[in-house]
């Protein structure tokens, strides 16, 4: 006897099932039968020196199976073959199979027949295209089916079976896993009992200047990077933002600008908070210090330490100009620090050693108003006393400091101060423009700007929302991390925890404390005046993302040391990182996916990926890495942890051999690399968030999926069915031209 079968041509899921059912028939049949190819849209069956000609997949199916067990009869067509023919057919046809039509199919099915009943390869054929597709949602239908692809020779015919079913329908269809999304933000966020609640601060710039990129690296870049790091783990999280606008700062730039100080505050807000929406930075809230709201709460501490015996009247020596006959307040003057001898020192601080200083404690001062050299003069001021405070301010800087894991630079410049011992501090300022002193005899002067400023966290949280206590007075409940330069760590790790431990109020007090050194332009410093160095305005005007501005900035974050912003370096991670390492992985394979899936995710079996357990482990240690160095506010480290993830993934791509190859000669092989695949793109996307929120957010869209949290260990998030988007560029590589354009553009110094 010789038998020759022809499979049909058809792309269609019906001549996909036909072949499927006459394939499968014809191996578990063992029977001698010679496949041809015939141009023809129908599977033919047709037996040498006969009329036999079958064209109808299901009866030479049957016919097999009577040849197998040695009968010239063909078996009865049962009920079930019937509602095959019927029902199974419309849903192949209409590509809907319901929930009715599953249960039907459960109730009239045998699930004790073995699998070489031509009943079980008809079923199981028809199945087949809404299996690949994630539609069989009848569990008993679900395991009978995976159990019955398991059968070896049922497997092989299955990995060896070459005729290609249309490529199915790109419907924009969402499959995944609901419970790793990210937690939308509540319209007005309050702490949660029961939840991990973070409030969020950056230091607050001073707002009588445009911020350069120290500036923003310093604090607001890296507090934003912290705080989408822990929203995403689904925290419940509040982050607070703003301009510190009163000082005398303020005073003397208004002077120069001919403005008012208040007009000049306005005016460099606006430029401040454009400058951070543009970097992406997302505040819940960003306000000011120059409202009502700072008024009543810091004069409220201020009454509540007067109360507590922790403030004292002392009458003192202070620089008087005799030109234009004013007490001058700290940043009036200028002259020669007397402990490292910079010759640029303001009276409350020296920016070269960082110790704060007292006006007339300068070598040489000047009024910084008209140059004059200024004479001493008695005058009144309010001290706080933080001798009296010591005692447990050390407790708490000791207890604190390694409980909240500070960084390192935080916890050595608050030990230095205990360690010289705390004194007594000015708080008040001969000056017009700040929060009015709430006490007889001092009508005409303000707080100081470092006792007021901190203080602002608080007033700006307040006109967030009235119920402010719940997050400042709530200390069992709420951790508070703060992010700033190494010049502001005095006034948060000593003055302002003095102050609410003077109060005796209940408040919300440092947990965590993440200090930066100084960022450097080209081995010198960021200066306006001489135009050096980019500026926040500056950044945009290049058209570059600012992701790539981000991403840079927080790669060379200055943690432990001063660093450097390159223009080289700056070029170099853009192309050999960015492009050449996420931009090739994502792209890389999304556009495989569209090319050969039609953008649908297949079903797959990861058993079928080269060393999978091995691989899986791989990325669930990086993961883990990652998730240890940003809970521990290592955002550098964190960085290059998420990038080693994606360096993973390019790596999987090329040791399975991903290419047109492996799609048409291991299908199954292909369909498991490809799943697996974009469920590390899906999970690089949302790792990456906290450092490039614009990439992510562009990889989320050509996924097809929300915004995602990130997870403990890997998961498939991305489910079989699940349709993505075309692939799109996520950046573009930059000339190396540029880096001598730009360099002398912004007047940067050769290295």
């Amino acid at each position: 006897m010789s038998l020759t079968l022809s499979l049909s041509t058809g792309k269609s899921e019906i001549d996909f099932v036909s072949n499927l059912k006459v394939s499968v028939a014809s191996a578990v049949y063992k029977l001698p039968i010679k496949v041809v190819e015939v141009d023809s849209n129908n599977v033919v069956l047709k037996k040498d020196s006969s009329s036999l000609n079958l064209v109808e997949p299901n009866s030479i199916v049957k016919y097999f199976y009577a040849l197998s067990i040695k009968s010239n009869s063909i078996i009865e067509t049962l009920d079930i073959l019937v509602f095959e023919e019927t029902a199974l057919y419309s849903s192949l046809v209409s590509d809907n199979l319901n929930s009715e039509t599953l249960e039907s199919l459960a109730n009239l099915f045998s699930f004790s027949l073995k699998h070489e009943c031509p009943v079980q390869i008809i079923i199981f054929s028809s199945l087949y295209p809404f299996f690949k597709k994630n539609l069989i949602q009848n569990q008993k239908i679900l395991a009978w089916f995976n159990e019955f692809a398991n059968v070896p020779i049922i497997s092989k015919v299955l990995s060896n079976f070459n005729t290609e079913v249309e490529k199915p329908q790109n419907t924009g269809r969402v499959n995944i896993k609901d419970d790793f999304l990210k937690r939308k933000q509540e319209a007005e966020i309050l702490p949660k009992d029961g939840e991990r609640n973070i409030l969020i601060t950056s230091a607050l710039p001073y707002v009588n200047n445009v911020p350069h990129l120290g500036n923003v690296i310093g604090s607001v870049l890296s507090a934003d990077t912290y705080a989408r790091y822990v929203k995403s783990r689904n925290y419940n999280v509040l982050f607070i933002g703003g301009t510190d606008e009163y000082g005398t700062a303020t005073e003397t730039r208004a002077l120069k600008e001919n403005i008012t100080p208040q007009q000049l505050c306005d005016k460099y807000h606006t430029i401040h908070r454009k400058i951070y929406d543009w970097f992406d930075i997302d505040f819940d809230f960003f306000g000011r210090t120059t409202t009502n709201q700072q008024t009543v709460i810091a004069q409220d501490i201020f009454n509540k330490l007067y109360k507590n015996s922790y403030l004292e009247e002392q009458t003192n020596e202070q620089l008087y100009c005799p030109v234009h006959n004013k007490f001058l307040a700290d940043r009036y003057v200028e002259g020669t620090c007397p402990h490292c001898a910079y010759e640029k020192a303001r009276g409350d601080q020296c920016d070269k050693c960082g110790k704060l200083l007292n006006p007339e404690e300068l070598i040489d001062p000047k009024c910084q108003m008209d140059n004059a050299t200024p004479e001493l003069r008695s005058t009144d001021h309010i001290f706080l006393q933080l001798d009296k405070l010591q005692g447990d301010v050390e407790k708490w800087i000791h207890t604190q400091s390694e409980k909240g894991k500070w960084s390192k630079n935080a916890k050595t410049i608050a030990n230095s101060w205990l360690k010289e011992g705390l004194r007594a501090f000015a708080i008040t300022r001969d000056l017009v423009w700040g929060t009015p002193v709430p006490l007889k005899g001092y009508e005409n002067k303000v707080l100081y700007v470092w006792f007021d400023a901190t203080i602002g966290y608080v007033s700006i949280t307040a006109n967030y929302t009235e119920n402010w206590e719940k997050w400042w007075k709530n200390p069992k409940n709420v951790q508070l991390y703060q992010f700033m330069g190494k010049d502001n760590v005095s006034f948060h790790t000593i003055i302002f925890p003095a102050s609410q431990i003077g109060t005796s109020d209940p408040w919300t007090m440092l947990y965590h404390l993440s200090c930066t050194e100084y960022l450097q332009y080209e081995g010198g410093k960021f200066s306006k005046s001489e135009g050096v160095g980019v500026f926040g305005n500056n950044a945009q005007d290049l058209g570059l993302s600012p992701s790539v501005w981000r991403y840079y900035l927080l790669s060379v974050r200055p943690e432990s040391a001063d660093s450097q912003f390159s223009w080289s370096d700056f070029v170099a991670r853009n192309n050999n990182e960015l492009l050449a390492n996420l931009g090739n992985f994502v792209n890389r394979l999304i556009k495989f996916i569209n090319k050969n899936y039609n953008g649908v995710i297949p079903d797959s079996d990861y058993k079928n990926i080269n060393k999978y357990q091995e691989t899986l482990k791989e990325f669930n240690d990086l993961l883990i890495n990652y998730n240890n160095e940003m809970e521990n506010v290592h955002l550098k480290k964190g960085l290059e942890a998420a990038m080693a993830i994606s360096s993973r993934g390019n790596l999987f791509l090329q040791d399975n051999k991903l290419d047109n190859s492996l799609y048409k000669n291991e299908k199954s092989k292909c369909d498991a690399v490809v799943s697996f695949g974009v469920n590390i793109i899906a999970i690089v996307s949302a790792i990456i968030s906290p450092f490039i929120p614009e990439t992510s957010e562009s990889i989320f869209k050509q996924l097809n999926v929300p915004s995602l949290r990130i997870p403990d260990e890997f998961q498939t998030i991305i489910l079989p069915g699940h349709c993505i988007a075309k692939a799109q560029y996520l950046f573009k590589r930059i000339d190396e031209k540029k880096i001598g354009e730009w360099r002398k553009k912004y007047n940067g110094k050769q290295q």
